[in-house]
């Protein structure tokens, strides 16, 4: 599994102009998915982000999760995480999960953070989305649970 975490001070997703998910202070996570992910890549990737350290203490050193502050997750589903952009010009998927794989994935990530008590909005899985956010930092980082 793949994510792009950004810090936010607010976010929300639209589908065909509805707002589907929307959180105050947190984190938006972009989540990618690819063939061989499993319930281990799930446990590994939501442990990390949960636990990640990037908000500020009083001395303004990252030193807090988003569980420590209180805040929110808004998840996205990104296939396009997995683009692979070595040849020509045009992003190839091919190592993006095939939906089926992927859907029950990223529902099982989302449910796991919920179940550590963190507020979790999504968008519409497959769905195409807008995504509105104020990048806090700007802090923005890459957790790929094949690089653990």
């Amino acid at each position: 599994m793949r994510l792009v975490v950004q810090r936010s001070r607010e976010a929300e997703v639209t589908v065909e102009g509805k707002v589907t998910g929307k959180i105050d202070r947190g984190l938006v996570v972009l989540v990618g998915i690819t063939h061989d992910d499993g319930e281990e890549d799930v446990r590994f990737t939501s442990e990390k982000v949960a636990h990640l350290r990037i908000f500020e203490d009083d001395t303004e050193k990252m030193n807090h999760s988003v569980l420590d502050v209180g805040g929110s997750m808004l998840s996205i589903s990104q296939f396009t995480l997995y683009g692979d952009c070595r040849k020509g010009r045009r992003p190839n998927f091919m190592a993006a999960a095939r939906p089926d794989h992927a859907e029950r994935l990223y529902d099982l990530f989302n449910e796991t953070l919920r179940k550590m008590g963190i507020n979790v909005q999504t968008g519409v899985f497959g769905a195409m989305m807008q995504v509105h956010l104020n990048n806090d930092g700007p802090v923005t980082i890459i957790i790929d649970s094949k690089e653990k």
